[in-house]
């Protein structure tokens, strides 16, 4: 599929589904050899390859739970020996486990910040070497507007993504030299499973807090990445907010 990013290889993780699956596509779209990640859908990791490859796009699909750093480092690892470099990597992958802090477990705490904060660190530091390696690279890391303004019952998920914006403000310092920019994207309430699952009475409730009165797409998300990829190179250590201007 020819585009603007013929040649490059891109790592989406958690790209079966939602956000993760139309950067992928996106991406691919746009020229670049894919990777296609999940931990546990396979059904669905293979049917977003299959539909990369009838659009004339090219990728493989990695099983890796990026929550564990060997298995981080394997998806990198696998990319690179598949394609021999990585130049674009999206930390998608994410989970909620949603509770007040009074009802949380230790173990919903560690589940999100491990899935959604600490795999970002294992992607990245499994990826750098090989941008480092050609001086180029993207970083976008998928965080939310959660992690801007917090919200009730999600502690361990706004901390994980507030995390992230902080890393991305680090990373970009950090590789700026290499010509690598980090950026975060900050999505506010999309359409995926998990604004899905919630009532009709939160759904109201959140979009009467919207001030363009809809929910976002996974597509317009994705356009953002692509956009990172392909026209923004000069933006690093930036947070991209796209949220109907639920936050500002």
């Amino acid at each position: 599929m020819a585009g603007p990013l013929d040649g490059q290889v891109a790592v989406v993780t958690g790209s079966s589904r939602g956000i993760g699956r139309a950067c992928v596509m996106e991406l691919a779209r746009a020229g670049a050899t894919v990777v296609v990640n999940y931990a546990a859908n396979q059904p669905a990791a293979n049917a977003t390859l299959m539909d990369i490859l009838k659009e004339g796009g090219s990728g493989i699909v990695v099983r890796a739970d990026v929550s564990d750093p060997e298995q981080a480092k394997q998806l990198i690892d696998t990319a690179i020996e598949s394609y021999d470099k990585v130049d674009i990597l999206v930390n998608n992958a994410g989970i909620n486990r949603d509770r007040t802090i009074a009802r949380m477990s230790t173990d919903e705490w560690d589940t999100v910040i491990k899935t959604d904060l600490s795999s970002m660190f294992y992607c990245t530091a499994a990826a750098v070497p090989s941008m480092r390696e050609r001086n180029y690279g993207r970083i976008i890391n998928i965080s939310s507007i959660i992690g801007q303004m917090g919200n009730v019952g999600q502690a361990n998920y706004a901390a994980a993504k507030a995390g992230m914006i902080a890393f991305t403000k680090t990373a970009a310092r950090e590789l700026a030299r290499n010509q690598i920019t980090v950026n975060a994207v900050c999505p506010g309430f999309v359409e995926t499973e998990m604004v899905g699952s919630l009532s009709d009475e939160v759904k109201a409730a959140v979009l009467a807090n919207i001030p363009l009165g809809r929910f976002g797409t996974a597509e317009e998300i994705a356009a953002i990445v692509r956009f990172l990829c392909v026209e923004g190179g000069f933006f690093t250590g930036a947070q991209l907010s796209p949220n109907g201007g639920q936050y500002m």
